[in-house]
């Protein structure tokens, strides 16, 4: 019996990166995350809120497992209804990416859509939902599929839900 790759496995295998380019890549990263997010945060998602090909980008913010603090990230989403799917693919490199740890550790995220801000909550998709959100997430970017290719990793695919708090619903604390 054919053996299948698991959902989001790509069936070919690409060389994975060395160590040495992991390094380069994760400097190049972050630069070029903190230029999307000044960029979007200062046009309101014209500029940045595209990524190659048109696939579009939102604003995910996390806190920091360790520090507690507030951290950004440009990410490239999925409209599923009311849901909103990322995925930690990090370029196909041997570790997650720190977002990904932060909303592990902690799911109450915020998102920017344009100068719109939603609070969100944030679970890792099961193999299953993964299997049917892949192709979706393949057509409107295809490098995915190569990223995971890359590495033995299995790449994490993220669900945001709209998360209602009294806060959210109009209500006031007393």
């Amino acid at each position: 019996m054919e053996q299948r790759p698991a959902a989001g496995r790509a069936e070919r295998r690409l060389p994975s990166f060395t160590p040495a380019q992991e390094r380069v890549g994760n400097v190049l990263i972050r630069i070029m995350s903190t230029l999307n997010v000044w960029a979007f945060r200062a046009s309101k998602g014209r500029i940045g809120g595209r990524f190659l090909r048109g696939a579009p980008v939102l604003l995910l913010t996390a806190t920091g497992r360790k520090s507690g603090e507030p951290r950004t990230t440009p990410l490239l989403y999925l409209r599923d209804g009311e849901r909103l799917v990322v995925v930690a693919s990090k370029g196909g490199f041997s570790n997650h990416p720190l977002w990904y740890r932060n909303v592990e550790a902690n799911p109450h995220v915020q998102i920017e859509l344009g100068s719109e801000r939603r609070e969100m909550l944030a679970r890792r998709a099961s193999e299953a939902e993964k299997a049917a959100l892949w192709p979706r997430l393949v057509a409107m970017y295809r490098d995915f599929d190569d990223y995971q290719a890359r590495t033995d990793r299995d790449i994490p695919v993220v669900i945001l839900s709209p998360a209602f708090s009294p806060r959210s619903c109009g209500a006031r604390a007393s």
